[in-house]
């Protein structure tokens, strides 16, 4: 005979207890984690670590709850363990209600430490100059493709990358009154511009459109002027008391933003392949080559000769300032795999040589 609403809400608080008292008891052990990693002098966080136990999880899992849940719940489980031993902070573009701060949450969890920034090139500042243990910048969208100025930083910058985070990017119109009448102006940061181009061409034509430094400060302009909109997250309509007035008007359904993790060698150093536990690594470079014929194709040889797969590959003028050199250009270049697995090592090594300039961006667990 099947259960009253009461005696399964009874039996659920029953096992809410349980998984209280579980949580507890890890958040213990996770604490005397610390402590040993505080003798040994070992990095409070380790990607590679929380990517196998996610994936290890997700294997395991007899359902029903889906693998994408597990990995929600996993993940806000060790930041709350974690921030038992120290609160991480990091970066990102800032104000409240943005993608990155979203992108933030969804890779360490809600118990950091945020510092919001009012550029790309401030989170790379901040987090250099040691304000933040970690940066959260993006890098790519699968509409606009690659964030430029994230990439020239990178090229100069002493971070290196440890993480990615992968984000659905649904874009809402927001504004002070609840109607698309009257709308004179939309702001927004370039990207989500021209992530809603067709839908703005077709609904509001005639509406000026104002870059933003960020989605969260054009819905913050948006509040300053009845007439104005702002392209944002339904999170940034909360923040600022914002009418979500036309839902979801990026121009692909599938809009995805690729966000970049990034600190100083000497806060993490290079992770540990996750590949053993299950996971999948990427190694990211940047290099140039002699301007030859054929030189670029030559890149493709050691590759090839190990077996070493190629995810991305993108061209970036080389902005040395001489003329002699003003049409060469940076490669950066997604690997498959781990430096520390024997073909990919040999494969980096024939490519070095190679080489008129060569560097290793980051090598970190690849997101799902």
């Amino acid at each position: 005979m099947a259960r009253s609403l009461a005696e399964l809400r009874t039996a659920i608080d029953a096992v809410d207890q349980e998984l209280l008292a579980l949580l507890n008891r890890r958040a213990e052990l996770a604490h005397e984690v610390g402590e040993v990693k505080k003798i040994d002098g070992s990095p409070v966080f380790r990607p590679e670590r929380e990517a196998q136990v996610i994936a290890g999880l997700q294997q395991a899992n007899p359902g029903p709850l889906k693998p994408e849940g597990i990995a929600h719940v996993w993940r806000e489980i060790m930041s709350a363990c974690r921030a038992l031993e120290a609160r991480l902070r990091v970066a990102y573009l800032g104000p409240a209600g943005t993608f990155s701060e979203q992108a933030a949450l969804q890779f360490f969890g809600a118990s950091i430490e945020r510092v919001p920034c009012a550029s790309i090139d401030e989170v790379f500042q901040a987090t250099a100059a040691g304000r933040a243990d970690y940066g959260v910048a993006p890098m790519e969208n699968s509409t606009e493709g690659v964030v430029s100025r994230s990439l020239d930083l990178l090229l100069t910058s002493p971070l290196h990358v440890v993480g990615e985070t992968s984000l659905l990017v649904r874009h809402n119109l927001l504004r002070s009154t609840p109607s698309l009448e009257g709308i004179t102006a939309v702001y927004a940061h370039p990207q989500a511009l021209a992530q809603c181009q067709q839908w703005l061409n077709t609904h509001l034509p005639n509406a000026e459109r104002h870059a933003a430094s960020s989605n969260a400060e054009g819905a913050r302009l948006a509040t300053t002027n009845p007439a104005w909109a702002g392209i944002a997250s339904e999170r940034a309509a909360s923040e600022f008391g914002l009418h979500v007035v036309a839902p979801a008007i990026q121009d692909e359904a599938g809009n995805r933003t690729r966000f970049a993790v990034l600190c100083l060698p000497s806060t993490l150093a290079m992770p540990a392949p996750s590949a053993p536990q299950g996971g999948r690594d990427c190694v990211s470079l940047v290099l140039s080559v002699p301007n030859r014929p054929g030189a670029v194709h030559d890149l493709l040889t050691p590759l090839k000769k190990h077996g070493v797969s190629m995810t991305r590959f993108e061209s970036r003028p080389a902005r040395s300032g001489s003329p002699v050199s003003a049409w060469e250009y940076h490669f950066y270049i997604d690997l498959q795999g781990h430096p520390s697995e024997p073909h990919v090592a040999a494969a980096l090594r024939e490519l070095q040589s190679l080489c008129a300039f060569y560097k290793v961006l980051g090598a970190y667990p690849v997101s799902e």
